[in-house]
């Protein structure tokens, strides 16, 4: 060999090297590109509307607190008022008093033209139980909010995942009619062909055309479905519209992997994010409750004030010339309630009953939570049985179909039972994809009752 010939060799064994693994990375970088259910569930965290809602009502309690609590701290105001009199007010005196005679009246100006007077008040609630009581109703709405917030993250989880296997399983569905087409057009060439010798019907040629034709429609059907559904999980996800996703393509052996393994930790009424929600709005209507029960107490608050005062009949008030004095005081004001028309009353009994209201929501979700975890139980046991008998009775009829064709290609089964076959092969591998989906839905619903959606963040 020579050295040219071997340099030649070399080169070319580089460029494949680098042609290989340029394409093992490429082949990397497609499979980074697919979205898996944990990542879909993160970014629905972070980008969904519905959350960004949640966390801005955990925000405006936070301010609802700090303005509950400005009710308890001192309040401070300062009032400044400058008043010109058009007309000074007169006040009529007796004479005598000025050095004039006794029995007559003069009149005596009470004023200036030009008048300022700034003020300083202070006050602060020594004792008052109805702002003290709502200090801790403010808290608990804090609570309220933040629990909120966590129930409607795991109803997005809950929604994400679903629509993410609705996705996988429709997709799954098109590639089974795509193979079907596949098989669809093996056929009408057969049949084509062995009418054009005689040795087909025209009948049995337009069967043939009939069921492509029928694939063709499902299967636009299908891709108009999966798109809708791909946009209803982007939807969930807060994700843009426009923006393009792909989905792992052994989503579906994951599936049958998960489907042999069921995960059940029990149920536990009180890590429920739903029950918790009820609970924290019972406690913040039992604080109401009492704030309004607080509006019967007398309440104590201290005062305080200084003003000062200007005059003069020129707009020089703070001059030398003007009139100026200050004064001050302090005050300790009890504040004692007696009858306000059964307001306070009638407030108060209100209040009894929206906690009456909120105690028959408790009972009533407590009940509800129960059977919803009851039905997911039996619908994941339910759905491994099914799972299983679809697996069987696909394999049945893929043998079926097989045997069908082998037998139609030697003249000795029908076109209308290879065809039959064919349905029955469809109806079965779609049955399948459905008992695989409805355990996945029923796994997540069993997961959510149990309190533990979360974990799905992680997997």
């Amino acid at each position: 060999m020579s050295t040219s010939n071997f340099k030649i060799k070399l080169k070319l064994k580089h460029s494949l090297i680098v042609f290989i693994s340029l394409f093992l990375s490429s082949g990397n970088l497609l499979a980074q590109d697919s979205l898996t259910l944990t990542q879909a569930l993160n970014y629905a965290i972070k980008n969904s509307e519905v959350l960004e809602k949640a966390r801005l009502d955990i925000l405006g309690g936070k301010h609802k607190v700090a303005e509950v609590k400005a009710g308890a701290l001192p309040q401070i105001d300062v009032t400044s008022t400058l008043t010109y009199n058009l007309l000074v007010q007169q006040f009529i005196l007796p004479a005598e008093f000025m050095g004039g005679n006794p029995g007559e009246f003069i009149s005596v100006k009470a004023g200036q033209s030009w008048g300022a007077l700034t003020q300083v008040q202070l006050n602060q609630e020594l004792f008052n139980q109805s702002v003290f009581t709502g200090l801790k109703a403010a808290k608990s709405s804090e609570e309220y909010y933040r629990l909120a917030a966590e129930l409607s993250e795991e109803n997005v989880l809950q929604q994400v995942a679903a629509n993410y296997y609705q996705v996988i399983i429709n997709r799954e569905q098109l590639k089974v009619i795509d193979a079907n087409l596949e098989r669809t057009e093996k056929l009408l060439t057969m049949v084509t062909s062995q009418y054009d010798l005689g040795l087909a019907k025209k009948i049995d040629l337009d069967r043939v055309k009939v069921n492509k034709s029928n694939l063709l429609s499902q299967k636009q059907q299908l891709e108009t479905t999966v798109n809708q559904q791909k946009n209803l999980l982007k939807y969930y996800m807060g994700m843009p519209i426009q923006e393009e996703i792909s989905l792992p393509q052994d989503a579906v052996q994951q599936l049958e992997n998960e489907a042999l393994q069921l995960h059940n930790d029990g149920f536990n009424l009180e890590r429920l994010a739903q029950y918790k929600v009820l609970k924290s709005q019972e406690t913040l209507l039992q604080h109401q409750r009492k704030a309004n029960i607080a509006e019967y107490y007398p309440s104590l608050s201290l005062g305080a004030n200084y003003m000062l005062n200007s005059q003069s009949n020129r707009f020089d008030l703070y001059s030398s010339k003007a009139l100026n004095y200050d004064m001050s005081a302090v005050t300790l004001t009890l504040k004692v309630p007696i009858f306000d028309g059964f307001g306070r009353r009638s407030r108060v009994r209100l209040a009894n009953v929206e906690l009456q209201k909120v105690n028959q929501d408790i009972r009533n979700t407590s009940n509800s939570l129960k059977m919803a975890y009851n039905n997911a139980t039996n619908q994941i046991k339910n759905s491994l049985t099914t799972i299983k008998t679809q697996e069987e009775n696909k394999r049945l009829a893929e043998e079926v179909f097989y045997s069908t064709q082998n037998n139609y290609q030697n003249g000795l089964a029908s076109l209308t039972d290879l065809l039959t076959s064919e349905t029955d092969l469809v109806a079965a591998q779609n049955s399948y994809n459905e008992a695989l989906l409805n355990y996945k839905v029923a796994e997540i619903e069993l997961i959510k009752s149990n309190g533990n959606i979360k974990s799905l963040l992680t997997e």
